[in-house]
């Protein structure tokens, strides 16, 4: 029993220095570093113009692969064709003639014909059907400033010129947006915003700091030059988490992976907390395979949960009631912090789930620390060797 104390205790109070670690990187990174950056944008966009403003200073190609048709599609999509830039297009990829998405992305072509362009029946050309359409996608496109962005995000009038400013500095290679459900509609898409605000993006923030510098991308925003894209390898079709292992591989090349302040809304709709559970499970799997034994480390992320076991155990002992308020208090206080750093105020209606998210959280690392299938968009594939994947067996 006393060894158990001991286990848990240590597990607890590392994870308090984990949610600690995670308060101070959100709060400087959208504090202080926040106006630096936003400094630095205006400096750069309106270098040797007489506008105050920032000005559009290269031709934008959008790219975007889709399957299915999400939540808020339509108004998702609308966004990417009313932005406040002097030259873009915005390119749509499906594979499947009859996805119920072609009607809507029709219409959409007909309201901005000089914007839009959409490409149906595009064939696999590898077991990751997303970046099969993207390379498809990068053939057609027109200009050399390109961005990949994911079919379920609703974006602000000024996106594209945030997200492709700092690709004026030649050192930076890529830029790359987080993403959260600002005002989610059920407890499934409470869920999974939890997730994103509260734990996936201080991790980052941490592993940003730890790596001296972002070390993957995020698939939400990938905003890239051709030139740097061709110099880190291109896409890679066979592979999973391949907005990581862009982002792993531009960063190891040389060039500055760049995370915008920009924290995009991603619309969950009403998805349920099974749907949750299999897409952070594929995510788990996906970060093992391209973080090798790292990923066991993430054991002191779940304090919360261990602090039962070391009630029962302890026999609710003093220190072990003190340790689990100071967890409790910590945790709620790193929350807030977050809510208030991204604007997400709508999320603390919520905050009485947040021990149901934690649960959740435990039980995804610890599935998703064995095994190697995964299900994606309703496939069942197989992950292996730094994360590539095939075709599951049935």
């Amino acid at each position: 029993m006393i060894v158990l104390e001991v286990m848990f205790g240590l597990l607890i109070t590392g994870g308090v220095a984990f949610y600690l670690g995670c308060a101070f990187f959100t709060s400087r990174f959208f504090g202080c570093d926040a106006a630096l950056e936003q400094a630095t944008i205006i400096s750069l966009s309106t270098e040797n113009s007489p506008f105050l403003n920032p000005v559009a200073v290269s031709p934008v190609s959008i790219l975007v692969p889709v399957c299915g048709l999400d939540a808020g599609a339509w108004e998702n999509w609308s966004s990417l064709c009313n932005q406040i830039y002097s030259d873009y297009e915005v390119l749509f990829g499906v594979v499947d003639p009859h996805d119920p998405a072609i009607p809507i992305l029709k219409k959409l072509a007909d309201k901005f014909p000089d914007k839009v362009r959409v490409f149906t029946e595009l064939q696999p050309r590898g077991i990751n059907y997303k970046d099969s359409s993207l390379s498809y996608l990068l053939e057609e496109a027109r200009y050399d400033w390109i961005i990949f962005v994911d079919s379920d995000i609703r974006v602000p009038l000024n996106y594209i010129e945030t997200v492709t400013t700092p690709l004026l500095d030649v050192r930076v290679g890529m830029v790359t947006c987080a993403f959260i459900g600002y005002n989610p509609q059920s407890l499934g898409a409470a869920i999974a915003s939890f997730g994103r605000c509260f734990d996936f993006i201080p991790s980052l923030l941490i592993a940003r700091a730890i790596d001296g510098g972002l070390k993957c991308a995020i698939g939400t925003t990938i905003a890239t030059r051709r030139d740097a894209l061709l110099n880190y390898g291109g896409l890679h079709l066979n592979r999973i988490g391949s907005d990581y292992n862009i982002g792993k591989r531009a960063a190891a090349t040389g060039y500055v992976v760049e995370l915008s302040r920009y924290v995009l809304e991603s619309d969950t709709g009403t998805e349920s907390i099974g749907d949750v559970y299999q897409r952070e499970l594929r995510w788990a799997r996906t970060i093992r395979f391209n973080r090798g034994a790292q990923y066991y480390s993430m054991i002191f992320c779940h304090a919360t949960v261990f602090c039962l076991p070391l009630l029962l155990i302890s026999r609710f002992a003093n220190w072990a009631i003190a340790l689990t308020l100071i967890c409790f208090l910590v945790r709620y206080v790193q929350i807030l912090i977050s809510i208030r750093s991204m604007q997400a105020s709508n999320l603390l209606r919520w905050l009485w789930a947040v021990p149901l998210r934690d649960l959740l959280s435990f039980a995804v690392w610890v599935m998703g620390s064995y095994g190697q299938n995964v299900y994606w968009r309703g496939r069942r594939l197989r992950v292996y060797s730094d994360g590539l994947i095939t075709q599951a067996e049935s």
